[in-house]
């Protein structure tokens, strides 16, 4: 089933607000990014001052937060704008319930509004069900690659 209005199969998708930031602190636990709710409530607050960023929650029919993803605007100079989906997680108990394809859909037509073509994402070499989820969705492996962090003192 599609979304309609920004509900799928009893999903309804809204924006983030700040006091979220319990909630998507704890899915983002369940992630495997520990966070507490004020360093969440402050990363919120600064991404959604940020034009080109937006945040959104999935609710299920008991109005709890059953998801969130976090959506920028991409723009490289070696390639077009598109957007790319910087998190999503859905909670391990609401899992394969219409959530995290609701948040999907709502980035894709976010996109489509933008006048964009192409939406990326980036999913961990060890999240094999979240593979299979966005193939699913139509989502082709374009590359593997490494990532590389340096900590700056």
């Amino acid at each position: 089933m599609g979304t309609v209005n920004g509900k799928s199969r009893g999903v309804r998708v809204r924006t983030a607000k700040i006091d979220d930031a319990g909630s998507i602190a704890n899915l983002s636990g369940q992630l495997g990014y520990p966070s507490s709710t004020a360093s969440v409530r402050q990363r919120l607050r600064n991404i959604l001052a940020e034009p080109g960023h937006t945040v959104w929650v999935a609710e299920n029919e008991a109005g709890a937060i059953a998801g969130w993803i976090h959506v920028f605007v991409k723009q490289l100079l070696e390639s077009d704008r598109e957007i790319e989906i910087g998190g999503l997680v859905v909670d391990q108990n609401s899992r394969r319930q219409g959530a995290g394809k609701a948040l999907v859909e709502h980035a894709e037509r976010w996109a489509r509004s933008k006048r964009l073509k192409t939406v990326y994402v980036r999913s961990n070499v060890i999240r094999k069900e979240a593979h299979i989820f966005y193939q699913k969705l139509g989502y082709k492996i374009i590359k593997t690659q490494s990532a590389f962090r340096k900590v700056l003192c």
